[in-house]
């Protein structure tokens, strides 16, 4: 995440460039009435990696188009998994992630603000993560991976070590 540019401010934006998309843990399929507005369940639940959270959060203009609309789509499910606010308070505590506000603030506000859910990271996940191949060193990717595998989600990010495992991943 640190790589990727962790200076942020709080400023709603427009998104757009280029997309990308792998794996097979998420089966994009829609749910639901012969009226495409009566949607039952959404057509892909996607999970924000972290860096991809932040630029949401701080109104960044270059996330590819497939992954805007993906995420810009109602019928879809946008989460934030506890992951992700770990890592942003353990980086914002060590100096290495400034923020424009604490964590506590500035998280809860920005998935209100974007209609992102939370999700906890379960046990099913922390197991799961026993059996990927160390293929990714960083620790809350790993755990991340470990959820999307584990629930069938697509992930929502510009890692390309992530492409190495069996999830769907969007970019």
């Amino acid at each position: 995440m640190g790589r990727r540019g962790p200076h942020i401010s709080v400023v709603p934006g427009v998104v757009g460039d280029r997309a990308h998309s792998r794996g097979q843990a998420a089966n994009p399929t829609a749910r639901g009435t012969s009226d495409h507005h009566a949607r039952i369940a959404p057509i892909v639940t996607l999970l924000l990696d972290t860096c991809t959270f932040l630029w949401l959060a701080g109104g960044r203009t270059t996330l590819p188009p497939a992954a805007e609309r993906a995420i810009r789509d109602p019928a879809n499910e946008v989460l934030l998994s506890a992951v992700s606010v770990w890592e942003i308070v353990v980086k914002h505590r060590a100096g290495k992630l400034p923020l424009p506000e604490p964590p506590e603030v500035l998280i809860p506000a920005e998935r209100t603000l974007r209609g992102i859910e939370p999700l906890p990271f379960d046990e099913e996940a922390a197991l799961y993560g026993t059996r990927l191949p160390p293929l990714h060193r960083d620790p809350f990717d790993r755990m991340l991976i470990a959820q999307a595998v584990a629930q069938g989600l697509a992930i929502v990010t510009p890692d390309p070590l992530i492409t190495q495992y069996p999830v769907r991943v969007l970019w």
